[in-house]
């Protein structure tokens, strides 16, 4: 196990990249790496020759009352994850070098950017969609491993991709979740312990929801909801079931639900997929 060469700056990542072999892959995070972002690296390293490690928490999708100042920053122990996973480079610029100025111009995510999370994060996925395209520009790879806990930020990422024409292979990597189901988030650690036992609600909840779909849709989000509702430290934003690319739900076939909800100060995001 060696740890990775670490660049800062544009022009040192120029030169890194240009001397690794492809295939080569790159996972995007903004740090405080746990045991789902491992398993993004591992996935990466399966599919490729060499693997690019971002780390960047990118002020460009924090509203101005979000955690962007408070957001944990975990850099040597995120090092030692990224030497464990055999990372050959890692890019963590400060936000000067990947803005030198503000930029005039943004990734547009579409009528999809201002629901579910949109609609209670103003602007948080054009931010998310430019700083994936200067980064996915960057680095220039083959693939790029992305998670499903994120869902809505991963539907969006393919659709850009697509649209933008942009030559690389979006990968999705299902959650990771600890032993009581609750979501890997870097988030989590900022739950006390009666907040962490509610925490679980929101697995819980969609455990319930997948296991209603065969009596059809008003029962997954009948089952999820009760299971919320009976869980007073957890203050839901939205219970949504709706398509695999996030469109009304079906009647029937694959679908999928989300839910979002804080408990204390910390927000979590979930989702499963679910057969009607």
């Amino acid at each position: 196990m060696s740890t990775p060469k670490v660049v800062r700056s544009r022009a040192d990542l120029a030169t890194a990249v240009e001397g690794l072999p492809r295939p080569r892959a790159v996972v995007m995070t903004m740090g405080a790496l746990h045991d789902g972002h491992a398993m993004l690296l591992r996935r990466a390293r399966s599919l490729a020759d060499s693997v690019v490690l971002t780390i960047f928490v990118n002020p460009l999708q924090f509203g101005p009352a979000e955690d962007f100042d408070t957001y944990p920053r975990t850099f040597d122990s995120d090092l030692g994850i990224a030497a464990a996973e055999d990372v050959d480079l890692v890019f963590a610029p400060t936000p000067d070098v990947v803005y030198p100025s503000q930029p005039r111009v943004r990734i547009d995510p579409g009528p999809l950017g201002s629901e579910l999370e949109g609609a209670v994060r103003e602007g948080h996925f054009s931010g998310v969609l430019t700083v994936v395209a200067k980064l996915l520009h960057l680095t220039e790879p083959d693939f790029a491993t992305f998670g499903e806990k994120d869902y809505q930020q991963l539907v969006l990422v393919r659709q850009m991709v697509k649209d933008l024409d942009l030559p690389v292979e979006i990968v999705p990597v299902e959650t990771v979740r600890e032993q009581d189901g609750l979501a890997l988030s870097s988030r989590n650690r900022n739950l006390k312990s009666p907040q962490r036992r509610a925490a679980v609600a929101l697995s819980q909840a969609l455990a319930a929801g997948a296991a209603a779909g065969k009596n059809g849709a008003e029962a997954v989000l009948e089952a999820a909801g009760k299971v919320l509702a009976d869980e007073g430290l957890v203050d839901v934003d939205y219970l949504e079931l709706r398509s695999p690319e996030l469109e009304p739900a079906p009647e029937s076939g694959p679908a999928r639900l989300l839910v979002a909800a804080r408990v204390g100060k910390t927000r979590l995001i979930d989702n499963v997929p679910v057969e009607l």
